[in-house]
């Protein structure tokens, strides 16, 4: 592909337009339970560092990073195992792990910030693939990366640039931050109402109930009964998963495909682990009338993976025209109300200790509808039921939305990235783009 760039921009190899190039692979640091962030190629995806789950010592940072400190806004790129993710390091102490490379623009040629995004622009990222060496796994030698050529304009329109899509990216981080403090404050309430039986403690012990409206303290009892799982809030009862629900049934066997050749396909690597659905990188599969009206996923549903990692679930919590895969099962409860139930049953220690137990299989473990079907759990009456339901579902809504404008803020800065690192979209004509995006969602 020939890209054309507007006069007075420069093409300038990754080698002479770096201050500094920190290359940390070969070195395995001695990891510690806490102590400083280690920034590993994991957590570098989709332009962003997630938060760090691993650590070393501090009193080993200084002679563990002797290649080059990190500082604020340095670029990491991953150089294999994914090859080219993107990310730029905050004001955060940080170590860095292997295959990883930190990127540090000259300060008068290069602004960092744009250097994130034009290692993400396709002209960038087709010379890392063009310049990798593998087969199964891609990766890139520092040689071959000092080759990299970059375009970038003057430095004032650089900032500019990096200052148009910086905004789309910090809305969408944004939107992930509240969309965690949401889904913390569901689970919270999961746990201290139907794990902890904090309110029927409390009445139990003549306190009055904490953060609960006095309407709903009163649907709680105040005292416990023995049960087959232990002791529970008095006149609750312990029934299965196949009790409060519709019979079970096994997915749809397709192969998976990028193109819209059909409705989206729900896999279990689209809901491994995490806490929604991502609908817009679900792939399509080609299905007939017949066999669409028979898998078709409808609100409420409830799936869960019986292999490749199973137990992780999820509930459809928007219409779609959706099927799911053959490596879930679908469970439909038999109240609208127990969804939202299920949803945090799904999330709970409880019922991850019955997966561990009885998954099957030696060398690949699984589940089967007959055994998930007869996870016991507590339920409570309906009415309490009805509260949770409600009070959770005025939060996964707003997660939904927020899911839903992020997907669209996405978009747009994939639009307009490959757009303005090749001059074809000018920075005032991006901006006005901007302003009528805001203007249609106030």
């Amino acid at each position: 592909m020939t890209f054309k760039f507007p006069d007075g921009w420069q093409l300038q190899s990754v080698e002479d337009s770096m201050k500094a190039i920190i290359d940390y692979r070969g070195k395995t640091p001695r990891k510690t339970p806490s102590g400083v962030p280690l920034i590993t190629a994991k957590i570098v995806k989709d332009g962003r560092i997630m938060p760090p789950t691993e650590f070393i010592a501090a009193e080993g940072y200084d002679s563990w990073m002797n290649r080059g400190l990190p500082e604020p806004g340095d670029v990491v790129m991953t150089t294999e195992a994914p090859l080219g993710e993107i990310g730029q390091i905050d004001n955060r102490k940080v170590a860095l792990g292997q295959r990883l490379i930190t990127l540090r623009g000259k300060p008068d040629v290069l602004n960092n910030t744009y250097l994130k995004f034009a290692m993400q622009a396709a002209f960038v990222q087709n010379q890392l693939k063009a310049r990798s060496t593998g087969t199964t796994v891609l990766g890139i030698s520092q040689r071959e990366l000092r080759k990299i050529e970059i375009p970038f304009p003057p430095l004032s329109e650089q900032r500019r640039i990096a200052h148009i899509l910086g905004v789309l990216d910090e809305k969408i981080e944004l939107n992930r931050q509240m969309n965690e403090t949401l889904e913390a404050t569901a689970r919270a309430i999961f746990k201290s109402w139907f794990v902890d039986f904090d309110p029927v403690k409390a009445k139990v012990e003549g306190r009055k109930p904490a953060c609960t409206e006095t309407e709903i303290a009163a649907l709680f009892p105040s005292a416990f009964q023995d049960s087959p799982l232990g002791e529970i809030p008095q006149g609750w009862l312990v029934r299965t998963l196949g009790d409060l629900s519709h019979r079970s049934q096994y997915g749809y066997t397709a192969s998976a495909k990028n193109e819209i050749v059909g409705p989206k396909f729900l896999r279990i690597t689209d809901i491994n682990k995490k806490a929604g659905i991502d609908w817009s990188s679900v792939p399509h599969c080609e299905i007939t009338k017949k066999d669409f009206d028979k898998y078709r996923l409808h609100k409420g549903d409830v799936l869960i993976a019986r292999m490749a990692d199973p137990g992780h679930g999820v509930l459809i919590e928007e219409n779609q025209e959706a099927v799911f895969a053959s490596y879930l099962i679908r469970f439909c409860p038999i109240r609208s109300e127990y969804a939202r139930f299920f949803q945090y049953w799904l999330r709970s220690d409880s019922y991850w200790k019955f997966v561990r137990e009885r998954e099957i299989g030696t060398t690949r473990a699984s589940l089967n509808a007959k055994t998930l079907s007869g996870f016991p759990l507590v339920i409570p009456p309906l009415d309490i039921v009805k509260v949770f339901s409600s009070q959770v579902s005025s939060l996964r809504d707003r997660v939904v939305a927020n899911t839903s404008e992020t997907e669209s803020l996405a978009n747009l800065r994939d639009t307009l990235l490959p757009k303005l690192l090749s001059g074809e979209i000018r920075i005032d004509d991006a901006a006005e783009i901007l302003e009528e995006n805001d203007g249609e969602k106030s």
